[in-house]
């Protein structure tokens, strides 16, 4: 008896060794954090495109803390209650979609088209690696916004959204917390930067107002995937390139910079330079990167529709607070409960979420929707591997809220979150 238990624990734990060889069908796990690690496996001879995605800021303590910030808070579920039937389905901006979920920016089209696929908005990047025109086709009728790094040109800033406006974005999602890339050491030690390559650039590279400052047409690339620089550089492998390639090489290399310098700067805005964007969009204004209660009472003061409460995933200021920590903060405002509450201000979250039962605590903390990881679905099978992901989260989500006692989202937010969850 003791030999076949022993045999069944080290065929066990050959499967499991085995989920890790490139060569095994994708996605063969429904956990998000050994996704990552199939992800990682994936790139095994591009390690360095893993980190670009997966390095965190300084010794990663901020994305550490948004894991911990969730293991602090416990479900306390509750009996007999007829959960048979359940809905995921929220409103945000007077829309009503499917499930809490929200695609966030990252920027590739076959992303657009999973999440026009399962109704979940999809957003894209000014970093993109597709145009905004070429986006909003791929999305055709999905549900799509524009995340926007505030370039320091006001008249690019204004080409953009009436770009985004043109082409059916319905909302529009400012990145406040990276005026600046913040310090990464695992993109310091490979020097692993697409952008000088033009790639994360076609966002600009299709605006008639920054080529036109170069004196070039606007052109609506797909660069190749996946990136590979050695390729770039010298195509074929040869000795050296001939003259005139060096030369387009250069010149691509200048335009691509310039965009970097238009999306990351340096320049920290104020609160002083909304106007400009809200003057200038019409739909829904959302803040990304608030943190802190008084700073999600000024969005509410200058006219932001809703925020995203986030740090970046870690990746900005090592040793901040964790991203739950900082939404339990924020409500307790009453000011922004009483915004909330009114129809007027919407509450969203980002960074550190794994689980359905994470979705959960985020909801009962006052998250009206959030914004999901799904960038190692898209690493391993492309389109399908994020409609995966969000598959997952959602069977998670649903699953959780039946055991817990819950019928909707709507019972979870009309419940006291003391009756709900408790911090440990």
């Amino acid at each position: 008896m003791a030999s076949t238990q022993e045999e069944r624990a080290i065929a066990a734990y050959n499967e499991h060794l085995g989920r890790f060889d490139k060569d095994l069908p994708r996605l063969s796990t429904v956990d998000l954090d050994e996704i990552e690690e199939l992800a990682q496996r994936k790139l095994y001879s591009s390690y360095a495109a893993f980190t670009y995605v997966s390095g965190s800021a300084g010794k990663g303590l901020t994305h550490k803390a948004n894991r911990a910030a969730f293991e602090k808070w416990q479900i306390i579920p509750r009996m007999l209650v007829n959960a048979t039937h359940r809905d995921l389905a929220t409103t945000i901006f007077g829309v009503t979609y499917p499930s809490p979920l929200i695609l966030g920016p990252v920027g590739s089209s076959p992303t657009a088209r999973a999440a026009a696929k399962l109704n979940v908005p999809f957003t894209l990047s000014t970093a993109g690696s597709r145009s905004i025109e070429d986006v909003a086709t791929a999305s055709a009728n999905g549900p799509r916004w524009f995340q926007l790094y505030w370039p320091r040109s006001d008249d690019i800033t204004l080409s953009l959204l009436k770009r985004a406006a043109d082409n059916g974005y319905s909302a529009l999602v400012v990145t406040l917390d990276t005026m600046q890339i913040g310090w990464r050491p695992e993109d310091l030690k490979f020097g692993y930067l697409p952008f000088i390559h033009g790639v994360g650039s076609q966002v600009g590279f299709s605006d008639p107002v920054f080529m036109a400052r170069h004196g070039l047409p606007i052109v609506h690339e797909r660069p190749a995937f996946p990136y590979e620089p050695e390729d770039l550089e010298n195509p074929g492998g040869q000795s050296d390139n001939p003259p005139a390639f060096d030369d387009a090489l250069r010149a691509r290399k200048v335009l691509a910079f310039s965009w970097i310098a238009e999306m990351s700067s340096g320049t920290y805005r104020s609160w002083d330079d909304v106007p400009l964007i809200r003057n200038n969009w019409h739909g829904p204004l959302i803040f990304k990167g608030i943190q802190s209660a008084e700073d999600a009472e000024r969005a509410i003061d200058v006219g932001a529709d809703g925020i995203v409460v986030s740090n970046h995933g870690g990746r900005q200021v090592d040793g901040a607070i964790g991203s739950l920590d900082a939404l339990e903060l924020v409500m307790r405002s009453t000011r922004v409960r009483e915004a909330q509450a009114s129809g007027k201000f919407t509450i969203l979250f980002d960074s550190g979420i794994r689980t359905g039962p994470d979705i959960l605590k985020a909801v009962a903390l006052g998250a009206q929707a959030l914004v999901v990881p799904y960038v190692y679905g898209l690493a391993l099978d492309g389109e399908a591997g994020v409609e995966a992901v969000v598959k997952y989260l959602l069977a998670d989500l649903s699953l959780s809220m039946g055991l817990s006692g819950y019928k909707s989202l709507d019972d979870v937010r009309s419940t006291l979150a003391s009756n709900m969850i408790r911090k440990t």
